[in-house]
């Protein structure tokens, strides 16, 4: 998020020029302050701090700020001298605290991370091994803010690359074609490749035709007549012709039974299990 710089970028209205500001007329209102009627300009125009502030820089965060008080002043990054840099910090953080006390947690942190790598200074150093020098309380500060500024300056970097939409435009050009339509050309493969495909989908497309035949009952009630006539016996199965399928066989059964119904033929069985024998029935003289 941005942020403000120190508590000096703070400023204040210059005391205007009576002889430049219009009398009052009539007793009209020159101007509105915080929604009362001015009807005559104030000899001591004062703006309070809250009403008007510019801020002259802006920060990323408190590493965007450590850097930029180091090189500000151009000092060594390797060398920070802790007491002229953490006092100007601190003033900043209290600056920032007064206005966003949420803002400034995360300043606050590293306002503390500067004290203690201060105190640790005025400390006299650890005892490290021999041939070592001693560890330097300011080593991974130094490293953090090398490690931000390496990435500060890349992100400047790529920022400065053409953006398309912020620095050029794509270009759009209009073409108006010819009126005459120009057909593909096309051999005699890609015929073959289209014929075998709408043969491919024909064999997915079966129709099944169901037609009706006409069977008469009494036309075979004729046939099974015919076929007794001149015989003593017939067995009941010799009446049934297989080969003409199911409707032949259903529609002679019926006949078979529209003639018994009518006396015409007897159905007769010597004993239980026995074959079935059909005849001409007897007419009485």
């Amino acid at each position: 998020m941005s942020t403000t710089v120190d508590p000096s970028a703070l400023i204040r209205a210059r005391e205007p020029d009576p002889a430049a500001m219009p009398a009052v007329v009539d007793q009209v209102a020159l101007a509105r302050l915080y929604g009362e009627p001015l009807f005559a300009m104030p000899q001591d125009l004062y703006i309070p701090p809250d009403a008007l502030e510019v801020f002259l820089e802006a920060f990323e965060g408190p590493l965007d700020l450590l850097l930029y008080l180091i090189r500000k002043q151009n000092f060594n990054i390797l060398d920070i001298p802790m007491a002229g840099v953490t006092r100007q910090y601190l003033v900043y953080v209290d600056e920032i605290k007064a206005r966003n006390l949420e803002l400034a947690a995360e300043y606050l942190l590293m306002a503390a991370m500067l004290i203690e790598i201060k105190s640790r200074m005025l400390l006299p150093p650890r005892k490290a091994a021999e041939g070592q020098e001693p560890e330097d309380p300011r080593a991974e500060l130094v490293r953090r803010l090398l490690e931000y500024e390496q990435m500060k300056l890349a992100a400047a970097r790529l920022n400065a690359l053409p953006q398309l939409g912020r620095d050029f435009l794509r270009a759009q050009v209009f073409i108006e074609q010819s009126l005459q339509p120009r057909f593909p050309d096309v051999n005699v493969v890609d015929l073959q490749d289209a014929w075998r495909d709408i043969m491919k989908r024909a064999k997915l497309v079966q129709h099944h035709t169901i037609t009706r035949e006409q069977l008469s009952v009494r036309e075979h009630m004729s046939i099974v007549l015919r076929h007794l006539q001149g015989r003593k016996f017939v067995e009941f199965e010799n009446l049934f012709d297989a080969s003409k399928g199911s409707p032949v066989l259903v529609v002679t059964f019926l006949a078979l039974l529209e003639l018994a119904k009518e006396t015409l033929i007897e159905i007769t069985q010597a004993e239980v299990f026995a074959p079935i024998y059909v005849r001409l029935a007897y007419t009485q003289a």
